[in-house]
């Protein structure tokens, strides 16, 4: 182990401690502990989403992926950006709009309930024990990567390795909620952007140029060079289908909600798509110049290509950096996720069922204390390193994405929609992309394809088989257009 490389984590871990404690010292109430009082600019909101949203995934997945398939990896990368754009050019200012119109939500379940005015609670209650039953698994297997990457660079015992990185991400989710997870994911999505240019210029140049890259993996095998090498109609379409899971993620949409206003919305888009275009070629680039540079020592583990390209390539202080950079990548994504379920607790269940009249400070510790317990129960499901936990996440991502998807985009432009469209649809969803999965047809066709649209299907024909929404839900629809 390098005394520099350690330095390095050590000086970033204390660095991200030191955000979560002044965030502490400006949160007051709930609505700054879960949304940050809506006060974020464009650019904490577009880098704090990013770096929610990609995880760990771009800097080692991706590159993997591409280090073994070559350039047929790339379709998910496609679909990912056109969905990430669609979100932010439709959904992100109508539903900061809508959620400040509709009493004040600041939680995805409590948007619902207000939208529809569901007096028996069963939308919060539904979204919300989706959200807390695939995020709980999430994190377990954020942090089952979190300490591997401890493991993989420190030499240290697994279980040492996932309290010390568990520990850190608790501690300053816990003392600065939204501030402090928005701030961190800040910093870490310059890091990973920083990281995802710096490793693939380097490896490239080392090679000879692009011209000598795209020569030298000709020559190992020119199916590497095609985008279509083995693929099917159905494989191209679940591989562009990611991009429909952005409208339903809780932990990416709640910066829409927080944004300082609808007018940041076209410059934080700007920048979260440069950002997302620029990290998603680099991990491209990463995987594919890993495919000559590794040429006669193949890795034994793909997702190890940026781990490898930087212990050959750069000092151990430099080395450090872009470690860390892989450590950003999954504490942002842990610590949103984290988030958004002791909201869902507090918010949701704790202030909705249990406690109407609760204070706002108590409504905070009953996010701290959340916090805290889910994490701790994800920490011990991830003490079993091949925890079948893991195979949940290939489908959380459909599972929300399917769930809640329509209900946001219909629920923000269909003024005829009710609550019991919301409710089938949401159920219907899930459901699917439960039952496609176990029944072994994700192999052939993504999950989050059926789901969407069976989903989608039940808003529109419950809703029209059923009572019309009354009067006044219908002028806050039209109250919230913007």
């Amino acid at each position: 182990m390098s005394g520099a490389v350690l330095t390095t984590f050590i000086v970033y871990l204390i660095g991200m401690l030191v955000v979560g404690l002044i965030a502490y010292r400006m949160t007051n109430n709930l609505s700054d502990y879960v949304l940050g009082g809506r006060k974020l600019g464009p650019g904490v909101t577009a880098l704090s989403a990013g770096a929610s949203d990609m995880s760990s995934w771009l800097l080692l997945g991706l590159p993997g992926a591409v280090y073994l398939g070559g350039m047929n990896q790339i379709w998910i990368a496609a679909g990912l950006t056109v969905g990430a754009f669609l979100n932010w050019h439709y959904v992100a200012a109508r539903l900061r709009s809508y959620t400040e119109v509709s009493n004040d939500s600041i939680t995805i379940p409590d948007f619902l309930e207000n939208r529809f005015r569901d007096e028996s609670k069963v939308l919060r209650v539904i979204s919300a024990v989706v959200i807390l039953l695939f995020f709980t698994f999430y994190t377990s297997s954020g942090m089952v990567g979190g300490a591997k990457l401890f493991e993989a660079t420190f030499g240290l015992p697994y279980m040492q390795a996932l309290w010390i990185g568990g520990i850190v991400i608790i501690s300053y989710t816990f003392l600065g909620g939204f501030l402090a997870v928005s701030w961190t994911d800040f910093f870490q999505g310059i890091l990973m952007f920083l990281a995802l240019i710096i490793i693939p210029v380097v490896a490239i140049t080392n090679l000879g140029g692009w011209g000598s890259t795209v020569n030298a993996i000709g020559e190992i095998d020119p199916s590497y060079l095609d985008a279509f090498t083995g693929m099917t109609a159905l494989g191209i379409i679940s591989l562009l289908a990611w991009g429909l899971g952005y409208f339903g993620q809780p932990h990416i949409i709640s910066r829409f909600m927080a944004v300082r206003s609808v007018k940041d919305i076209p410059l934080a888009r700007f920048i979260g798509m440069g950002w997302m275009v620029f990290g998603l070629f680099g991990a491209i680039f990463t995987g594919f110049a890993g495919i000559a540079f590794f040429a006669n020592s193949p890795l034994p583990d793909g997702e190890q290509v940026f781990i490898m390209f930087t212990q050959v390539l750069f000092n151990p202080w430099v080395s450090g950096v872009l470690l860390a950079a892989i450590l950003a990548a999954i504490m942002s994504t842990i610590d949103s996720q984290l988030l958004v379920s002791s909201s869902a607790v507090a918010e949701d269940f704790y202030k909705a069922i249990y406690k109407k009249n609760a204070t706002q400070k108590e409504l905070v510790w009953i996010g701290r204390i959340a916090v805290g317990v889910i994490a701790l129960i994800a920490l011990l499901l991830a003490t079993d390193q091949d925890s079948s936990v893991l195979d949940l996440v290939s489908y959380a991502w459909a599972g929300f994405g399917a769930a809640f998807g329509p209900v946001i985009i219909l629920s923000l432009f269909w003024k005829r929609m009710n609550k019991w469209g919301a409710l089938s649809g949401m159920v219907s969803g899930a459901v699917t992309v439960v039952v496609w999965d176990l029944v072994g047809l994700g192999k052939h066709l993504y999950e989050i394809v059926p789901g969407f649209v069976i989903c989608a299907i039940a808003i529109v024909v419950v809703s029209l088989l059923t009572d019309e929404p009354p009067k006044e839900i219908q002028d806050e629809f039209d109250k919230a257009r913007i």
